[in-house]
């Protein structure tokens, strides 16, 4: 079977694009137009929810190959890290999106 720890490396880069793109959406906050916030905050969430994915995709190799250990040994971090990704993908959206709210008003 396939080796699958590729999924690991391209969740973290995706988790990583998911946080990026509404602090670049801060960092330009007078200069972005509207389109390009909706652009980058639905980039934002889908990036997170791909990442996810692949931690399930994952998982499931793992139940797949019954590597028992590597479940048990991991299942702890990858649930913490993925909680972690989602509040700080939703706060980061969030944030901009009040800003976005307020610059309107």
């Amino acid at each position: 079977m396939l080796d699958a720890s590729w999924l690991n490396i391209a969740s973290l880069i995706l988790g990583l694009i998911a946080w990026a793109l509404p602090v670049i959406n801060l960092v330009q906050y007078n200069k972005a137009s509207k389109l390009k916030w909706v652009i980058f905050s639905s980039t934002s969430i889908s990036v997170c929810g791909i990442s996810l994915y692949m931690q399930i995709l994952y998982t499931d190799y793992l139940v797949k190959i019954k590597d028992w250990s590597a479940l048990t040994d991991t299942s702890g971090g990858v649930v913490s890290n993925t909680g972690l990704l989602l509040v700080v993908t939703i706060m980061l959206n969030l944030v901009t999106l009040l800003l976005r709210y307020r610059k309107n008003q």
